[in-house]
């Protein structure tokens, strides 16, 4: 049962007992939300009692989500200057009280978590204890004697008004305008949170990007440098762009928890709590709005092949990545249908060879990302927590279908560049062979560094910050306009 909230003994207590926030405050993201992102991810089904429960009230709502979804709370996102101010505080003797509008079992996990607070007090199924109906709770929990707060929002402005001395966590702009109208001033300020432009382009993972030039090749390949036709496709590699981008932001927010167990994931905008959730499907929304309204403007047929992407990289965020080897094969099909949308877009043909050789390429690289991600667990000792379905035992067979299916691209290939197109496209044809010891070198290169532990889970990632890859990536276009 949740602690009850008890005044302190004045004998014991020399300082004014000081109420902290959760959400937004002590955790810079909203354990609400954050739980109704996990409830998407693994019980989709339950949503569809979210709708009557709301209309039994948000404090109905909130303990609904409560009892579904069990955050974890040793990995939230907390305001860790304001953290160490309130430890250093109990250790000064100073009486702590969890104060929030979260259901009050989720408060009370967090403040066992932490193991500094005196009491908590939040939503019990009924009131939804927000603005003034938490003020009241407080003054009638703690008696006359006068308390200290700490919020972060408009909601937190009756309290910090009846503060004794108010403090401030990542204060929204409405807050800061609201507190300056009143001539309230802040006695602590506990900034602690990534610059908003800055969140927002790391969560669009620009790097990224890259793959969708792969619009352009048909293009190139067919030996094309007409300028409507390159306008074309930049046209389309920024649609592409984009929506790759919304999906990215929807995979992020699907996988915070998941992020938040990961050395380096976890420092992903949404998951380190620097960019609020509610932000990222605005961004979601406008980013597609963007994209489709440029689509109109190309063929109906790319069109098409965005929606195609579109919808098979959501059935990858909310379902097909959880099982093992669909979602390596959905992967790879993704970068595949970038090829099919640049020929549609610019009215280029895909021979048989690129779209074979695109298929064995990309499944390799999407294998070795899951390898790469096993192995350094292998490293730690760490169990799998993200719920793709691998077990650190797999790491031998998708060894096996990784470096078999880089092999078979380089067959594929070797079989290309011996065909009549290939001739009837370069004047030097014999000069694209030098391009083979080239990709074998690139495509064990990988697997090996992946097999050392030392990948960053993401090949391209690799070629874009290895000096040897970004060589061998020069010498292969070398070779290319020789043959030409």
């Amino acid at each position: 049962m949740p602690q009850t909230l008890s005044p302190p003994e004045s004998t014991a207590m020399e300082f004014r007992p000081l109420c902290v926030d959760l959400d937004g405050t002590l955790v810079k993201s909203d354990t609400l939300v954050d739980s109704l992102l996990a409830l998407v991810r693994t019980r989709p089904f339950r949503l569809w009692a979210l709708p009557r429960r709301l209309l039994r009230g948000k404090a109905a709502f909130k303990a609904y989500v409560t009892e579904q979804i069990t955050l974890d709370v040793a990995h939230l996102p907390y305001n860790r200057k304001l953290l160490q101010f309130l430890v250093e505080e109990r250790r000064r003797g100073r009486a702590l009280y969890l104060a929030t509008g979260a259901d009050e079992r989720l408060a009370q996990r967090v403040a066992d978590h932490l193991g500094i607070f005196a009491g908590v007090l939040g939503s019990d199924g009924t009131t939804n204890l927000t603005g003034n109906k938490k003020l009241d709770s407080l003054c009638s929990k703690l008696g006359a004697g006068e308390f200290d707060y700490v919020g972060n929002d408009a909601p937190d402005l009756p309290l910090l008004i009846r503060a004794a001395e108010p403090l401030v966590a990542n204060p929204s702009i409405r807050l800061r305008w609201k507190l300056r109208a009143r001539g309230i001033r802040a006695a602590h300020t506990f900034e602690e949170r990534g610059r908003a432009i800055r969140s927002m382009v790391k969560a669009l993972r620009l790097h990224q990007w890259t793959k969708n030039l792969l619009v352009f090749l048909p293009l190139l390949l067919a030996h094309v440098v007409a300028l409507n036709r390159l306008l074309t496709a930049l046209l389309a590699f920024f649609c592409f762009s984009l929506t790759a981008s919304a999906t990215y932001i929807i995979n992020d927010l699907l996988d915070i928890e998941a992020d938040r167990h990961h050395v380096q994931k976890r420092l992903r905008p949404f998951a380190a709590g620097d960019l609020p959730a509610i932000a990222g499907l605005g961004m979601v929304g406008a980013f597609l709005l963007a994209a489709f309204a440029g689509a109109r403007l190309l063929p109906l047929a790319f069109l098409g092949w965005l929606l195609v992407y579109l919808g098979a990289a959501l059935a990858y965020s909310l379902y097909l990545k959880r099982f093992a080897l669909v979602d390596v094969v959905v992967l790879s099909g993704l970068y595949t249908l970038r090829l099919l949308a640049g020929s549609a877009a610019t009215r280029s043909h895909i021979s048989h060879w690129l779209a074979g050789f695109s298929v064995f390429l990309f499944f390799s690289l999407a294998i070795v990302k899951r390898f790469a991600e096993l192995e350094n667990l292998r490293a730690s000792g760490s169990p799998p927590r993200n719920g793709r379905g691998y077990l650190v035992a797999d790491i031998d067979q998708l060894r096996s279908f990784g470096t078999s299916s880089a092999f078979a691209a380089v067959m594929v290939f070797a079989i290309y560049i011996s065909s009549s197109e290939v001739a009837m496209l370069y004047r030097h044809p014999e000069a694209l062979w030098l391009i083979m010891p080239l990709m074998i070198l690139w495509l064990c290169r990988v697997w090996l560094v992946a097999s050392r532990g030392n990948l960053n889970e993401d090949p391209l990632v690799f070629a874009l910050t290895d000096k040897l890859s970004l060589l061998i990536g020069a010498a292969v276009a070398v070779i290319v306009v020789l043959a030409i």
